[in-house]
């Protein structure tokens, strides 16, 4: 198991954090961690994404009309 410290909402404070034995074959890097102090658990995100660039959909739109 690994063990991390981590801010728990449920104990209000840092906690050690750890990953149970996984299930899903993802051994330490399980993205379930366990809060060691009150059984809470968290899932980590382990994706990333790119964010919308907006000046490259406004070009590709046009020009925008008012009318007079």
């Amino acid at each position: 198991m690994s063990d991390r410290e981590l801010y728990c909402d449920s104990c209000e404070g840092v906690q050690p954090f750890e990953a149970p034995p996984c299930a899903d074959g993802h051994g330490i890097d399980c993205p379930e961690l366990i809060c060691t102090g009150c059984g809470v658990a968290v899932l980590i995100a382990t994706f990333a994404f790119r964010a919308p660039q907006l000046a490259a959909r406004r070009r590709q739109s046009g020009p925008r009309r008012r009318a007079a």
